[in-house]
């Protein structure tokens, strides 16, 4: 069994079909998504109804939390958060509702164990310690060894240590990152780039371009 492990999809319905499609996906290959399932793209709405009714696996992102804090009455949400979040029906909500902040994956014929997370893990921290903030948001380690949401440090994934291979999403900017014992998927799809997955036991990387770009990159939330 091959396990594909997909980045951030923010929507993008059409690219997620092509990139299962090139990865020669079969009925006995797992689908994993590594979180920002939802916003600044075309189909969000699609994205999590095919998730949830093909019984993929995936972890929650930050935008997908965004969505849920909507759900959930909370005031300070952008506008594209809360339409989503009204446009999503009871059996949507409640699978992203369901969705864990990390995932440990058994993907067999590796020998070195694989977590996925959509933003970070803080390097020292026992997983079972690690923020919510940080599993969803982190992108750095200051020079001060502080973490950070922001491109103002290391990125964190070239300090992790391991044991365990990290896969995970979020940081559009730098885009597509390989280290000892971290792979970065988000290739930036919704910007007009690529969506990537990665292929276990293999390793391959696997990409299809964006058929447009849907948003501007601009930011770091």
């Amino acid at each position: 069994m091959r396990t594909l492990v997909v980045g951030d999809i923010h929507g993008c319905l059409d690219e997620l079909h092509a990139l299962l499609a090139r990865c020669g996906r079969g009925p006995d290959d797992r689908v994993v998504l590594v979180g920002d399932l939802v916003a600044k793209g075309p189909d969000s709405v699609g994205v999590v109804r095919w998730a949830r009714e093909s019984g993929v696996a995936a972890v929650l992102g930050n935008h997908d939390a965004h969505v849920l804090r909507a759900v959930h009455g909370e005031d300070d949400v952008r506008p594209r958060h809360r339409a989503i979040a009204e446009a999503l029906d009871a059996a949507d909500i409640a699978w992203l509702e369901a969705l864990p902040l990390w995932l440990r994956l058994d993907a067999a014929g590796t020998e070195t164990p694989h977590l996925v997370v959509h933003g970070g893990l803080v390097p020292g921290v026992a997983l079972e310690r690690q923020e919510r903030e940080h599993l969803l948001n982190l992108r750095s380690i200051r020079a001060d060894g502080t973490p950070s949401r922001r491109l103002d440090g290391t990125p964190w994934a070239a300090l992790w240590p391991g044991p365990e291979h990290v896969v995970f999403g979020h940081d559009a900017v730098r885009g597509l990152q390989q280290h000892p014992f971290a792979t970065g998927l988000d290739s930036g799809c919704v910007y007009g780039r690529e969506l990537t997955a990665l292929v276990l036991p293999s390793r391959e990387l696997v990409t299809v371009p964006a058929h447009r770009a849907y948003a501007a990159i601009a930011g770091q939330k």
